[in-house]
This record gives C-alpha cells, sequence and structure tokens, in this order.
C-alpha cells in the first residue's frame, strides 16, 4: 500500500513537547514498548489480521507498533503515519535496520484527509491521540477512518486519563498538564480536571457510523516494590520535565515554582511508600459491511 504521492500540507503541530528531542524520541521508543507488554500485546483483544492484510498506525511516532506489527506478521502490510518528518526518519532508519520490507512510513497529518484510496485498510490503529487531537478534530478523523477501511475493517483506538499516584506532587502536576489542555482547547473534559477523552471515545466512533463498538481495559501497577516500577517512573521523570515549557507557556506557573514541583515529584515517587497505577482504555469497532 503505497501513500499518494499528492499530500496535503502538514498544519502547525499541538503536541505539548517537541518530538525530535533526543530524551522524547527515546521515552517515546521505551514508553511504546512499555505499553504494549503491559496491555497484553498488540492485539489482546483478540482482533484476527487476515493474511496479507493492511494496517494503518495513525500517529505512529517513531513506530514501534507498527514495527512489532509487521515483525509478528510477515504477510501483512504495514504503514505508519506521523506529522513529525524527524520522527518519521527514524522510524525508516530503524526498519531498514531490522530488514522489515512490509512496513513504511509517511509524513501525513491525521486531522487532513490521508492520501490513500478508498477501502484501502483492514485495520487502523491509534494510540493516545489525546496529545495533540481537539475535541473539533475526532469526527473528521473517524469519518477518515471510515473512508479508508475495507468493509469489516476493524478500528481500534487506545486513550487514556493518565496514571494515578499517591503522589500529591505528582498529582498536582498531571492536574496542571490537564488544566493546559483544556486551555489549549485539547480536552473533552468540562471542568479541566482530567482528559476527558475515555467517557466520549465509545459514542464518538457509533455517532461516527462504526458498529459492535466494543471496550478493553488494561492497567499496569508501578509502585515502589514492582517490577515496572523504574520503567514508568522514568518514563514520567522526562514527560514531565519536557512538559514544563507548556506549562509556563499556556499560563499554569512560573518556570521557578513549577521546576520546584518537579523535583519534589521526582522525589516523592522514589520513595519506598510510592505507590501508582496506569489505565487504558482500548476502544474499537468495525466498518459495516
Amino acid at each position: 500500500m503505497q501513500a499518494s504521492s499528492s499530500l496535503p500540507e502538514p498544519t502547525q503541530s499541538t503536541y505539548p513537547v517537541d518530538p525530535e528531542q533526543a530524551a522524547e524520541l527515546a521515552r517515546l521508543i521505551q514508553q511504546d514498548r512499555l505499553v504494549t507488554e503491559a496491555m497484553g500485546g498488540l492485539f489482546p483483544e483478540g482482533q484476527p489480521l487476515p493474511p496479507d492484510g493492511q494496517v494503518l498506525d495513525l500517529a505512529c511516532g517513531p513506530g514501534g507498533w507498527a514495527m512489532q506489527v509487521a515483525f509478528a506478521h510477515p504477510s501483512v502490510e504495514v504503514i505508519g503515519v506521523d506529522l513529525n518528518a524527524g520522527v518519521i526518519d527514524y522510524a525508516h532508519v530503524q526498519a531498514r535496520s531490522r530488514g522489515l520490507t512490509n512496513v513504511a512510513f509517511s509524513v501525513m497529518d491525521i486531522r487532513q484527509p490521508l492520501a490513500f484510496a478508498d477501502a484501502s485498510f483492514d485495520l487502523i490503529n491509534g494510540r493516545f491521540l489525546f496529545s495533540f487531537m481537539g475535541p473539533a478534530d475526532w469526527a473528521a478523523l473517524l469519518s477518515e477512518c471510515r473512508r479508508l477501511l475495507k468493509p469489516g475493517g476493524i478500528i481500534r483506538l487506545t486513550e487514556t486519563e493518565g496514571p494515578l499516584t499517591t503522589s500529591p506532587a505528582t498529582e498536582r502536576l498531571f492536574a496542571l498538564g490537564y488544566a493546559a489542555l483544556k486551555r489549549a482547547g485539547q480536552s473533552f473534559s468540562p471542568d479541566g480536571n482530567h482528559i476527558g477523552i475515555t467517557p466520549v471515545l465509545p459514542r464518538l466512533l457509533r455517532r461516527a457510523g462504526f458498529t459492535e463498538v466494543h471496550l478493553y481495559a488494561s492497567a499496569a501497577e508501578w509502585s515502589s516494590e514492582t517490577p515496572l516500577h523504574y520503567a514508568f517512573f522514568k518514563d514520567e521523570m522526562v514527560a514531565l520535565d519536557l512538559s514544563l515549557p507548556f506549562l509556563v507557556r499556556i499560563g499554569m506557573g512560573s518556570e521557578e515554582g513549577l521546576r520546584q514541583l518537579y523535583q519534589q515529584a521526582i522525589a516523592e515517587m522514589q520513595a519506598d511508600d510510592f505507590c501508582a497505577i496506569w489505565t487504558w482504555l482500548t476502544v474499537w469497532g468495525r466498518q459495516p459491511t
């Protein structure tokens, strides 16, 4: 499956940090693997992939999920698309270095029409699109997915309301982040106290015309004494650090005050009595036949 040569001009990124920063790129690579494993695999809900099927990964980032699918299903062709050219270049290099010939990557903005023919894909995947999608963007994206899916094809989207912890400073930073997304127009929350995507996602799929809409919840514990603690702590340490300029820009606090709160959060997340869990919701539906 090749993309058309006439691609729409990408619009400005609304992702809170620059994904080409070395620290963010490394974090996304590690997070992709962690979340896939914690969820129970590539398709823990049990969706089958037809032989010689076509899969599209929306906002694929460094391409970890797409490459894992390509490796696990050699007869399937996978395409990952992302707005950021540097991240797509990285994914290209990684795929070639691993000898994966059944995966390709293209620079595309999923908030615009995608350069693929109608009924091109058997499955469309997306994960954590809340990080840059505004409420007004979802209807157009899901309509585009309807156009791109073959009859009977599947759309599966995984979103989150963020981790829950016993660290007061960490919870305060999370709350500021959710409020900043609300202020930036990238939240379904009525009051900015959470992200708000998981309650509305099933209805969004149904209203877009998808049928057989199902939910699959998964979770990972990363409390201080658990095997996943350090990996998820490192993920949050980098994510919170890189998000501080976004919080300052949106007006959620001073750089000095937020940096002090961040240092307190780092200390609390390493305490012996720290407890944390991160939950995800996968919603999937079927293209009518």
